[in-house]
């Protein structure tokens, strides 16, 4: 829902009902434009988030744990040092903007003062404005009068509200007659471009609760009727929008526009920090793949450039074989290569400022060289696939991912590998360890890797009777079916290799191999990369990719 009047205008009531009387205890500054405030009220210690960035302005209760910087900003520093303990007396709207003020109260041993602080929610020009009798006391994002702004939004000047828009209020039923009666096209764009107070998508929503004509009547019940049924409306099983009241039948309903608002927000909160999560592992690994490629290019080039040693060998053997007839001063001569069944001539050339034992030694020695790069880049080439091969697999369990936990051992594993800095934090007593995706099928529990990490942990939890899933050709997920002693029925295996080609590489693709076998015939080799295994003693299965969400439970 866009953050415009119509629906401000509930969010302010129903927070003048929650918070008014209630205390402000602290406030933080978490980011740039967040602030949040924990308020004591009647029915208990609440938060305040206030969002103030251009895409996802609000102000909305919230239940997540926000971190605050070590240092706050000069912006929250001032708001603690007048509204630390300050009592709220109302919550309102400025009528027909999308601004929403508290009136606070604070008491201190030497004065009683009272302030108006103003979240001005509107989209990228939105901003907290904190102000006394009038006068800007400090805003999150200041204007000064020598910036190119309509506005001047700083310290010691008289705070004044944006320019009208000079569109027609939906109370005016005279004028929306007369506005009617013109000719228009689109007419939820003609209502949104000329009613105060209305954005595009609620326009829509009249429009389809009033049918083919809509009416200036139709309008001005809409907005002023007080009819109101909160809802967030869902599309292809995903959170799309919340609404204040909607004709669609696909959305859940919720008790207050302001509980609709904290649960979608909550939502596109926890999916962009994962997708920037993901975004930023998946960089990571990407520019150390490319390094490794990079790398390996040149080893196999000098694989290339190895390749003629035995030649260099042979033209050193046949100089000594031939020293009688090389003469010092001598750029060539053609000598028969006795390793030649046909007895073929070959050319060698040589440096004539040497004698014929010293391009003999300079042969030898450029074979000895050759063999030992050989030798050193072949190591290099092992090593360096291995490693590929490794965050090939970090990549794939990246690509996995569905939620913030299914990363959280991966950032651990990429910072053990040194391609994320370790920051020094303070340890925890007890650190809760991350549960695997979890299935029941049939009476039987099958359980689920998120990265290499877990798959590791996954395989020391297993019995030696367990059942252990893994795709053949592509990286996956570690899967297996507990099977506490039982033979496990075709059914379980069957649906086990349909959620292990789920989570690995081939999840796009179809009739996927996947082998199975018991726990004791999986091996971890010494020193192997986290989720490296051998396995012996197996079956194969061809699945088709499903995610069994209905039979998830973790």
């Amino acid at each position: 829902m866009p953050q415009d009047a119509f629906t401000i205008k509930f969010i302010a009531k129903e927070l003048n009902a929650t918070l008014s009387g209630g205390k402000i205890s602290r406030v933080n500054q978490p980011s740039r434009d967040n602030l949040l405030f924990i308020i004591y009220t009647a029915k208990g210690t609440l938060k305040l988030e206030a969002c103030l960035s251009a895409k996802y302005c609000r102000i909305n209760l919230t239940d997540d744990e926000i971190s605050a910087p070590k240092v706050a900003p000069s912006f929250c520093m001032l708001l603690r040092k007048h509204l630390q303990n300050a009592e709220i007396l109302n919550v309102n709207q400025i009528e027909g903007e999308r601004i929403i003020y508290m009136d606070l109260k604070r008491v201190s041993e030497f004065e009683i003062s009272e302030m108006r602080f103003y979240f001005e929610i509107m989209g990228k020009y939105s901003n907290a404005v904190l102000t006394e009798n009038g006068i800007i006391c400090g805003a999150l994002k200041t204007a000064a009068i020598g910036e190119n702004t309509r506005r001047v939004l700083f310290p010691g000047v008289k705070y004044a509200l944006p320019e009208p828009q000079n569109k027609i209020f939906a109370e005016d039923v005279c004028r929306l007659k007369e506005l009617f009666s013109l000719p228009h096209g689109d007419t939820a764009k003609f209502i949104a471009d000329n009613v105060q107070g209305i954005a595009y998508t609620t326009a829509l929503e009249i429009c389809r609760e009033s049918g083919e004509n809509v009416t200036a009547e139709a309008v001005n019940r809409y907005i002023c009727g007080g009819e109101y049924s909160p809802c967030i409306v869902f599309n292809d099983g995903e959170p799309e929008d919340f609404k204040v009241r909607t004709t669609s039948k696909n959305k859940q309903l919720f008790p207050s526009v302001l509980q609709a608002q904290s649960a979608f927000y909550a939502y596109v909160c926890r999916k962009r920090k994962f997708e920037e999560q993901r975004g930023k592992l998946s960089s990571i690994v990407g520019a150390a793949v490319k390094k490794l490629e990079k790398r390996l290019s040149a080893i196999n080039q000098k694989l290339l450039d190895c390749r003629g040693a035995e030649d260099i060998k042979l033209k050193g053997e046949l100089i000594t074989a031939n020293i009688y007839a090389v003469k010092r001063g001598m750029e060539w001569f053609d000598a028969v290569n006795y390793y030649d069944e046909n007895g073929e001539k070959i050319r060698i050339n040589l440096d004539k400022s040497l004698s014929p034992s010293e391009n003999a030694q300079k042969y030898y020695k450029k074979y000895a060289k050759l063999k030992r790069t050989l030798a050193s880049v072949s190591v290099q080439k092992e090593e360096t696939e291995q490693k590929l091969t490794y965050l090939n697999s970090i990549n794939a369990h990246i690509c996995a991912a569905e939620t913030l936990l299914d990363l959280q051992d991966t950032e651990t594993e990429l910072k053990n590998l040194g391609l994320i800095a370790e920051v020094k934090t303070p340890k925890k007593k007890t650190e809760e360890k991350t549960p695997f995706r979890a299935f029941f099928a049939d009476g039987f529990k099958i359980i689920c890797g998120r990265n290499n990490v877990q798959n590791d942990r996954l395989l020391k939890s297993l019995d030696p009777d367990d059942m252990w899933l893994h795709t053949r050709a592509y990286h996956s997920s570690h899967v297996a079916v507990i099977t506490e002693g039982r033979d496990t029925p075709d059914g379980v295996i069957k649906i086990a290799a349909e959620i292990c080609a789920y989570y690995s590489e081939g999840r796009n693709g179809t009739k996927i191999a996947v082998d199975y076998t018991y726990r004791k015939f999986v091996k971890k080799p010494p020193k192997a990369n986290a989720g490296f295994v051998i396995y012996t003693d197996y079956k194969t299965a061809l699945a088709d990719p499903s995610a069994h969400a209905e039979l998830k439970t973790e």
